[in-house]
């Protein structure tokens, strides 16, 4: 069994369905309106949500992802035609003077290395013209949200027009080093179907997050401990960074 999520067409097509436009969406959004980014990249894309809506009010979007399957998707929404839709990484970006770079959707946790992380974060730096902010949120694992990754907490269901009703859970593997394994299961009822997704996560704490980026070449860090803009506690779940490079 397998990370499927980004792969499989079922998963791909559920993906919108559990990733709502939400909170998240709007922080972002209203980030690039303050300040006032006329070019955004969006550092793992997905299903395109975040860089249509970016492109429908005026702003020139770039997204990059590696999943061929969540771009077919995106490349379908209103205002995909308005973006420019690479499939691959941060990496292949090169140098694009843009004013403000994000990866949402908690995709930063995704690399689960230091050498991997580290290198998107360079991309990164290297898309953004001097004076430009990078943008991505992370779990915090102060909070362990993973305890709550049981199929009794986890647990519900959706209702899709393609695919019917699904019940989702989570179940959790291990936690070793930061790093941390869980099991997703979706079961399509009418289709009597279950797809089990392998999933691993790397959680880094702010301290590991903030050398990350000065490594990187970024400055000052503004960090917030929700999509509220309220300041980071031990009790955050988020942590949410904007960070200026130098």
């Amino acid at each position: 069994m397998t990370d499927s999520h980004y792969s499989d067409p079922r998963l791909v097509a559920l993906y919108d369905a559990l990733n709502p436009f939400a909170d998240d969406t709007r922080f972002y959004l209203d980030l690039a309106a303050r300040t006032q980014a006329s070019r955004v990249v969006d550092i793992g894309c997905g299903t395109g949500l975040l860089a249509c809506e970016l492109a429908l009010r005026g702003h020139a979007v770039t997204g990059v992802d590696p999943s061929r399957a969540m771009l077919d998707v995106a490349r379908r929404r209103p205002g995909a035609g308005q973006v420019e839709w690479i499939e691959g990484d941060a990496v292949q970006l090169g140098a694009m003077n843009a004013d403000l770079a994000m990866m949402t959707g908690h995709v930063a946790q995704i690399f689960l290395d230091d050498a991997s992380f580290d290198a998107t974060l360079a991309a990164a730096h290297a898309a953004l013209r001097p004076g430009g902010r990078l943008a991505f949120e992370s779990r915090n694992p102060l909070v362990s949200p993973w305890l709550a990754w049981t199929p009794d907490q986890s647990r519900r269901v959706t209702d899709d027009t393609r695919l019917g009703t699904v019940e989702i859970w989570q179940q959790l593997i291990d936690v070793q080093s930061g790093r941390v394994r869980f099991e997703t299961w979706f079961r399509f009822i009418g289709r009597d179907e279950t797809v089990v997704s392998v999933s691993e996560l790397r959680f880094r704490t702010q301290a590991e997050l903030s050398d990350a980026l000065r490594k990187a070449g970024f400055g000052a860090m503004e960090w917030f401990g929700d999509w509220a803009r309220s300041p980071v506690d031990d009790a955050s779940r988020e942590l949410i960074v904007v960070a200026t490079r130098v």
